[in-house]
């Protein structure tokens, strides 16, 4: 009876122990913190890298002070056997890691109607689709009251990704702050 108590227990405490690293990459770990080089060095380049921003404003309007930060998104492919990995980081350092949907073996030969789905990240569908035939950009910004005095800026940017899939139909695919949003179908 003590041999189970001292088993959950111990599980108990690895449930409790946050992950000491954001990815595994072949036999190297990287850890939140790590700059983007040694990510670089330890993983290789990312399939796809893209940056937001945001501005964080504190104080009244006689007192503001302003900091914009840098958020980079790196999404790694480790092929159809693996999960897709993203990486953000703030500023140049990792601070987090998110696992998505399946990887493909080769990028862009995964793609259908039906993968364009909503929620689909960017990195996703460059793995399934590849770079899209053209892209269209329209930025903007949302601000928001965060705490008395303090005042958050994001991107709110929208981003129009024409797939030519073959066929007499054109797929416009609309992403919102690097998520697929919705799908369009033209024809040619």
């Amino acid at each position: 009876m003590t041999a189970i108590r001292w088993l959950m227990l111990f599980l108990l405490l690895c449930a409790c122990v946050p992950a000491a690293y954001a990815v595994r990459c072949d036999s190297n770990l990287t850890h939140t913190g790590d700059y983007e080089f040694q990510v670089r060095a330890r993983c290789g380049e990312p399939l796809w890298a893209e940056d937001h921003y945001r501005i964080e404003s504190f104080g009244n309007k006689d007192t503001r002070i302003e900091r914009e930060i840098r958020y980079t998104d790196w999404y790694y492919n480790f092929g159809a056997s693996a999960l897709i990995v993203h990486l953000r980081f703030r500023d140049g350092q990792l601070a987090g890691e998110e696992k998505l949907g399946r990887g493909v073996d080769e990028v862009g030969t995964a793609c259908d109607a039906a993968i364009l789905a909503r929620g689909l990240s960017s990195g996703e569908l460059i793995a399934h689709c590849g770079e899209p035939a053209a892209r269209e950009t329209y930025p903007g910004s949302i601000t928001r009251r965060v705490a008395h005095h303090v005042y958050v800026q994001d991107e709110d940017d929208r981003e129009d990704w024409v797939y030519d899939l073959g066929g007499d139909l054109l797929y416009v695919v609309r992403l919102v702050n690097g998520r697929v949003n919705y799908l369009e179908r033209r024809k040619r």
